[in-house]
């Protein structure tokens, strides 16, 4: 090998690492990570002795209904691909400095409009399926939009607004499943509509591969890996990312750079609402749900899908083995429930991981800012040149 080789191998050695090294705090905010994960797994064991269970059996329960043989791996899997697309999109908008909290009613909405076309569109082949999710994509971008639209005109605050329009999607679609709108002829025995929508026709179910008693992969899980990888592409690699993370870092130089603030942060909210309406279409067509819209389709997944941002600290490709683990979680902790223990008991253990993965940052960076690592804001010193007072 020449020189010049060895140089390039070295150089590209060395960039690799530099990579990997953390930053200013960063070996201490590892250590305090490892620490707050061991004190949330020792207070979830705690709980579950003072509600009667078992720790050791509960553990056993998550690992046999999540990760024990290929019927828990393909539930696992068909979790992680819904969490995982709210999830990317909640980095987009995060990147954007936008905290988009609506994901829950997004993913409705998302489903509702899927529906929608999947009932009154008939299609043949695949054909179909891929117009419902592009409907799902954009009912949730527009229902999103529509927070973006009241901050534009109205200076309404996106965090309150897009929770606030969830509860808004829940009550829509409560009502879309009972009325002629999704139903035609789903009368129960008493004569009543259930409350769900007609089932969509056969050739709206996702594809997938393998078959039982093997890990069966369905097509959903490329679909959200395909847009973790491209997201965190285009916001790394590309000229719209780096202006999404100029705007995120501070607004105002992004205005001065030429940046159409409003524009670009409405983009992004509205993109984040269609990813999450585009994991509700996947609820909708893949084996995980019924075929069929239900005011219950989105499931939590919406808020889920958040923590699952959040834990990643808004990193789209670090959320992919992180949307794993709350997947394991929610195909295990079904499980655990079929045993007697309550529910409650793993979205208690999820709250638990949040925090200990999102408070190391926050803790270090106040201790190194009372220690003096950190200079505090300084006031600003004016450069504009004073007038020089003649001496007597």
């Amino acid at each position: 090998m020449s020189a010049a080789s060895l140089t390039s191998v070295d150089d590209l050695s060395r960039r690799f690492l530099a990579r990997l090294r953390p930053g200013p705090g960063g070996w201490l905010v590892v250590g305090l990570t490892v620490v707050l994960v061991a004190v949330a797994a020792g207070a979830s064991a705690l709980l579950l002795l003072l509600t009667g269970g078992s720790p050791s059996a509960s553990a056993s329960a998550i690992w046999t209904g999540s990760l024990a043989d290929a019927t828990g791996w393909t539930t696992t899997l068909l979790n992680a691909a819904p969490l995982l697309l709210v999830a990317v999109g909640a980095c987009v908008c995060a990147s954007a400095g936008t905290f988009n909290i609506g994901q829950e009613g997004q993913v409705l909405i998302g489903g509702l409009a899927g529906a929608w076309v999947g009932l009154r569109l008939a299609l043949p082949g695949p054909m179909l399926v891929v117009v419902v999710m592009i409907a799902a994509a954009v009912g949730g971008g527009a229902w999103a939009a529509l927070s973006a639209l009241m901050l534009r005109y109205r200076g309404v605050n996106v965090p309150v607004s897009t929770l606030l329009m969830t509860f808004l999607a829940i009550q829509l679609v409560t009502f879309a499943v009972s009325t002629p709108w999704l139903q035609e002829s789903a009368q129960g025995t008493s004569g009543i509509a259930d409350a769900a929508s007609n089932p969509l026709p056969a050739n709206a179910r996702l594809a997938g591969f393998g078959q039982y008693p093997s890990v069966q992969l369905n097509m959903g899980l490329f679909i959200a890996l395909v847009a973790a990888v491209g997201v965190a592409l285009v916001l790394s690699r590309s000229r719209w990312g780096f202006r999404v993370r100029m705007l995120g870092l501070n607004p105002l130089t992004a205005k001065h750079t030429g940046v159409r603030v409003a524009a670009l942060g409405g983009f992004t909210l509205a993109l984040s609402g269609a990813l999450a309406g585009l994991a509700g279409g996947l609820l909708l067509v893949s084996p995980i749900g019924t075929n069929q819209l239900q005011a219950g389709l989105s499931d939590n997944f919406g808020w889920d899908g958040l923590l699952v941002a959040l834990v990643a600290r808004n990193r789209p490709l670090v959320a992919v083995p992180v949307s794993l683990v709350f997947a394991v979680l929610r195909a295990g902790g079904d499980f655990l429930s079929a045993t007697g223990v309550p529910y409650y008991l793993v979205d208690v253990v999820k709250a638990l991981l949040v925090l200990a993965f999102v408070a190391p940052p926050v803790l270090v960076d106040l201790f190194r800012r009372r220690r003096g690592a950190i200079p505090q804001t300084a006031t600003a010193v004016s450069v504009v040149p004073t007038k020089v007072k003649a001496s007597a």
